[in-house]
């Protein structure tokens, strides 16, 4: 992204955070070419269960995003097939239909896009290449009717079918109504003291800068633009260090620009208290850390345990009810599928 357009989008952002708190929509937006329905969500839940779309019918989308907890899978860096372990953290799922790219380093424009990307990524779910996925899927016999009802009566299994049910589903993955939300709805008992302190703190230091919008993640931006900053921004601290921040080129090792060295997309902020460790390589394991790097490193100052302390208080505000899961009852698989 070029400074100047990072520039107008910060103040952007910093004027959107200081003009409105804003409650997290009830619904989540959804592409006209891929609304979301109740049978295309229960396929994309299926499919988000099924360890046979990968390679070696271990590994399933479940397996690094938990929607039974954070939405995440708690580890530094995730595990894959084989064992391997990824590069980067897995960033939580809840809340993710409210971001106008995918990724931490922004490559996908949309969930449909996201949704094939860990299918043949060799050290997640390990498919040579996505056709190899679809023809397992149209292996398994009972699939097909689950696709009928939800894309229509001659739909066909293919990548764009498996990739837009399970965004499908990840919409539905949204947690409004938080402690914060009801405040921003005018009910000012929503908040203890210490959390308003937080929310006063959080403007003051300035982190809404960049994380503005009822999401935390920063202004509303077309599908496929992304809100990018550069983190870490000031490196003559010892976190930098500590946690070895400019070890990952973010998203210059997508773009090869060096203009994109160490660009990250702005991560939204709600349910913390379930997403750690916390960053790309997550390293940092507490939330007051985290604030603490956080001013750090993007605004040049330094916090004290007890500021530290009301921001993490404000930032658990935006924790929020998670919709009810059940597992999928899943088609049965041939026995001559997985060797």
């Amino acid at each position: 992204m070029r400074p100047v357009l990072l520039a107008a989008l910060l103040s952007l952002a910093s004027a959107a955070g200081a003009a409105e708190w804003q409650a997290l929509p009830m619904v989540a937006p959804a592409p006209a070419d891929n609304p979301t329905t109740p049978e295309k969500a229960l396929l994309g839940k299926m499919l988000f269960f099924d360890t046979r779309l990968s390679s070696t019918g271990t590994v399933a989308c479940a397996s690094c995003h938990n929607v039974m907890e954070g939405g995440d899978d708690h580890r530094p860096t995730s595990m894959g097939v084989h064992g391997q372990l990824g590069g980067r953290n897995a960033p939580t799922v809840w809340n993710a239909a409210f971001l106008s790219v995918q990724f931490w380093d922004g490559r996908a424009p949309s969930l449909e896009e996201q949704a094939k990307g860990p299918i043949v990524n060799p050290s997640e779910m390990g498919m040579p290449k996505m056709e190899l996925a679809v023809d397992r899927m149209r292996r398994i016999g009972g699939y097909l009717p689950y696709f009928r009802r939800a894309f229509g009566a001659s739909a066909t299994i293919d990548a764009d079918s498996i990739a837009r049910a399970i965004a499908a589903y990840e919409r539905t993955l949204i947690t409004p109504d938080s402690a914060y939300d009801r405040y921003a709805r005018g009910d000012k008992s929503a908040l203890s003291a210490q959390q308003r302190r937080g929310m006063q703190a959080f403007a003051d230091v300035g982190c809404t800068a960049c994380h503005s919008g009822p999401n935390f993640s920063g202004p509303a931006l077309p599908q496929g633009t992304g809100f990018f900053q550069k983190f870490p921004t000031y490196t003559n601290n010892p976190y930098v260090a500590r946690y070895r921040l400019l070890d990952d080129g973010g998203r210059a090792t997508v773009t090869g620009k060096p203009e994109d060295q160490n660009l990250w997309r702005v991560p939204g902020l709600r349910n913390l208290v379930y997403t750690a460790p916390y960053f790309h390589n997550g390293l940092v394991q507490t939330l007051p850390e985290a604030v603490k790097v956080m001013a750090s490193t993007q605004l040049d100052k330094q916090l004290d345990d007890a500021q530290a302390a009301d921001i993490a208080a404000f930032l658990e505000s935006l924790t929020g009810p998670f919709p009810a899961q059940s597992m999928p009852q899943l088609p049965p698989t041939p026995g001559d599928m997985l060797h």
